[in-house]
């Protein structure tokens, strides 16, 4: 059973710091573009930073770029996101996202097959 497992999310101020964790289990993802999305209340789930199978070829969403680093170990099957200088509309489930058989990286919900179930971040004072 293919499972992405992602953990770090939790409270923090303005202007604070969090990394999150996604981990996988049941697939090799080393060959796969992966990414971050997230989704705030009454919005829907947006790209927020991909990876392409090795991570050297990285895209961020406008809002996030030069505050947000999407990085990942392939050895042990984790795909990482470090989040600095946190507003408070950065406040949103976090989902972790793969793609099977496919090492590009894409914008498109639809071109990932693989979700985990999502961890919250909320910043506020």
């Amino acid at each position: 059973q293919v499972q992405l497992v992602e953990s770090g999310g939790g409270f923090v101020q303005p202007g604070g710091s969090l990394r999150l964790s996604c981990t996988a289990s049941g697939r090799d993802f080393s060959q796969s573009g992966m990414g971050w999305f997230r989704q705030a209340p009454g919005k829907e789930r947006r790209f927020v930073a991909l990876a392409n199978w090795d991570g050297e070829t990285t895209y961020y969403e406008e809002s996030v770029r030069g505050r947000f680093t999407v990085s990942r170990d392939n050895a042990f099957n984790t795909l990482y996101l470090q989040m600095n200088n946190l507003k408070p509309e950065d406040t949103a489930v976090y989902y972790c996202a793969a793609r099977r058989n496919n090492p590009a990286l894409s914008t498109a919900r639809q071109d990932h097959d693989y979700w985990g179930r999502g961890t919250q971040v909320t910043v506020s004072s």
